[in-house]
């Protein structure tokens, strides 16, 4: 990503919340073939009893034959994980502020695949089931039919990534005067071509905590 300093993301909390909520993300492997790109879910996963507390553990599978596809376990692989975003209007800037902007929140995460044995695959799949499933109204859980959830997960690979570092990016208009965000924020909230409530309460928040990295300093 671009170097933007002052938009830098390096809180491991803020970067888990990310990944926590909006756990679809992007594989890049630079492979012998070339660049390989894939789609899947993620889960955080806690760190180890003698780990670092601070290390990010993703969890996840790709579909076969995916895991040929990304040569997973010989090399680093990059995970994307985009949160809110959109387009930002000068119309929502004073008249002489006129060059618009995109706001977003990403972060980049390495590391090299530990592929999984098949008893933890299928017990990986089964956490993002219940993981998703959680918020329906009568959720659904693989152990409705365990065999037939077996067979299932032979088509696919589990995964574990041990973050080796990561680049994360806030750029939530904190170069903004607070009163230039506020505008925002309820260009955001309306209801014209570029609404997004999501990004609206990301802005916020990250008004929030400026304010709060003010006062501490």
């Amino acid at each position: 990503m671009r170097h933007t300093p002052h938009f830098l993301m390096t809180d491991v909390d803020e970067v888990r919340r990310l990944i926590d909520g909006h756990p679809w993300a992007t594989i890049v492997s630079h492979t012998a073939a070339g660049l390989v790109a894939s789609h899947y879910p993620f889960l955080l996963e806690a760190p180890g009893p003698d780990e670092d507390p601070d290390q990010i553990v993703l969890v996840s599978h790709v579909g076969r034959p995916d895991e040929v596809a990304h040569e997973l376990g010989q090399h680093e692989v990059l995970v994307v994980f985009q949160g809110p975003h959109g387009y930002v209007s000068p119309a929502w800037y004073p008249p002489e502020q006129f060059v618009p902007t995109w706001n977003h929140v990403t972060a980049h995460c390495w590391g090299t695949p530990e592929i999984l044995s098949d008893e933890e695959n299928f017990r990986v799949l089964g956490e993002l089931v219940d993981h998703f499933e959680r918020v329906m109204p009568e959720p659904v859980s693989l152990e409705v039919d365990e065999d037939t959830a077996r067979r299932a997960a032979k088509g696919t690979v589990g995964i574990r990534i041990r973050v080796a570092r990561f680049d994360a990016r806030a750029k939530l208009s904190q170069n903004k005067a607070p009163e230039v965000v506020e505008r925002i924020v309820a260009g955001l909230r309306g209801d014209g071509p570029y609404a997004s409530p999501a990004l609206a309460d990301a802005v916020e928040r990250a008004q929030v905590d400026r304010a709060v990295g003010r006062e501490a300093s």
